[in-house]
């Protein structure tokens, strides 16, 4: 039952029917098969990719009811962190699948992803739903960013490679008075750290 609720939001986030049957992809899928009484099977299981997207969806979700019983600027803040993690999490997983390394960049008030390809070199994703470029809610601004613990140079950008580990890196994002982190871990996943975490400028992961 839970398996079919989320694979329904999927479904209507894409804008989708019922296409279960036929479609292809690329990537691994981890699910299931329905066999029809010809004795055919569909093949309705996920993609990497779609379960990560369900998974920003949830985060979204909790995040918003946030903002309404709160809706403050901390609040806010923590939605836009959070969806921003998730992206980043996304572009790890998908550079993973097609070999291709991604590349994130920031410029203050918006950010974009980037994919490396041998010809033209990197070039900015503009055809994809969840990995397009991105403007911040007004006031709202990636205020910092640090690479293995050292400031990042004016431009600020993290590359997700295909074939090895990232760097940690933390992003630094602010609204008025309040303040979020988002962070790499040691083992690459992408957070949004605690406010107890964000100690003396040093990041701290559970």
């Amino acid at each position: 039952m839970m398996l079919t609720l989320v694979h329904g939001l999927f479904k209507i986030l894409k804008g989708e029917g019922e296409k279960c049957h036929g479609r292809s992809y690329a990537a691994p899928r981890f699910g299931f098969s329905v066999h029809s009484s010809h004795g055919t099977a569909k093949n309705c299981g996920f993609t990497l990719i779609e379960m990560l997207v369900v998974l920003l969806i949830m985060g979204l979700l909790v995040g918003l009811v946030s903002a309404v019983a709160q809706p403050d600027d901390r609040a806010k803040l923590r939605v836009e962190a959070e969806r921003l993690a998730q992206l980043m999490d996304i572009a790890t997983t998908q550079s993973r699948l097609t070999g291709k390394p991604i590349a994130w960049t920031a410029d203050g008030q918006s950010y974009r992803f980037w994919q490396f390809n041998e010809d033209p070199g990197w070039s900015e994703i503009t055809d994809d739903e969840y990995l397009r470029a991105r403007i911040l809610p007004k006031g709202m601004t990636i205020s910092n960013m640090k690479v293995e613990n050292t400031r990042s140079p004016e431009h600020m950008r993290v590359e997700f490679n295909a074939y090895g580990s990232v760097l940690s890196f933390s992003v630094e994002m602010s609204l008025g008075d309040a303040h979020c982190t988002v962070a790499s871990s040691p083992i690459g996943e992408v957070r949004v750290l605690p406010e107890e975490r964000r100690t003396n400028d040093k990041l701290a992961f559970p």
